[in-house]
């Protein structure tokens, strides 16, 4: 059973997400809020698996929300999806840096919501391929004419693991990675968790965003 919480201010929107979600075998609502202050005191109480989290709240808004559960190793184990009405805001690149797995519009289909929660539920990150290259390419640097800068962390990846950060910031899987590099998931896997650890990132999401901000991959490329 996926345990989720809702976090929004819009209580119409708490409700049909909740009765959506309440509706799908193999998942349960344990509990919502309606700012990110609830939001946290909540995932400390329950220590849901996922957060659908709006940006927007009074009190503490959802990127301070996402930051105070993922720098807290008591509930970094949560993994948080961003609901979010503008899916091409900065506000939503500022909670992926805070530690949330991923977005999705709010106007998304019932289905595809619950394979974002799917999704992140099994660690791997969820960016909405339709907006996160316009996202990383208008609020991210460096521009294409500008020099390779790496940073300190980046030199601490092995030339195998920069490889494998490219392809995570194209969108691959693991299974993927292992396939178009001839190694086995189980690898891929490997030295992806080594990436994290290394990069202090609390999940794909930030590897992706830290793939782009070095110029390892530039907005617009293949």
């Amino acid at each position: 059973m996926i345990s989720v919480v809702l976090a929004d201010d819009q209580s119409l929107i708490r409700t049909a997400v909740a009765e959506l979600v309440s509706n799908e075998p193999g998942f349960e609502v344990v509990g919502e809020a309606a700012n990110g202050r609830e939001a946290v005191d909540l995932v400390h109480a329950l220590h849901p698996d996922v957060v659908l989290m709006d940006i927007r709240m009074p009190v503490m808004d959802g990127i301070q929300a996402t930051d105070a559960i993922c720098r807290d190793p008591a509930t970094a184990g949560t993994r948080i999806v961003i609901l979010t009405t503008f899916e091409e805001d900065e506000n939503v690149l500022l909670a992926l840096r805070a530690g949330a797995s991923g977005f999705v519009g709010k106007g998304t289909e019932a289905a595809e919501l619950m394979h974002a929660i799917r999704v992140v539920h099994d660690g791997e990150a969820l960016l909405s391929p339709r907006a996160t290259k316009a996202l990383i390419g208008r609020y991210t640097a460096p521009v294409e004419a500008a020099p390779l800068r790496v940073p300190e962390e980046l030199r601490l990846l092995t030339e195998r693991e920069r490889e494998i950060l490219v392809l995570v910031a194209r969108g691959l899987s693991n299974t993927e990675i292992a396939k178009d590099l001839v190694i086995s998931p189980q690898t891929a896997k490997t030295h992806v968790n080594r990436m994290m650890t290394k990069l202090a990132a609390h999940d794909r999401a930030q590897l992706v965003i830290v793939a782009y901000e070095s110029g390892l991959l530039v907005p617009g490329t293949s």
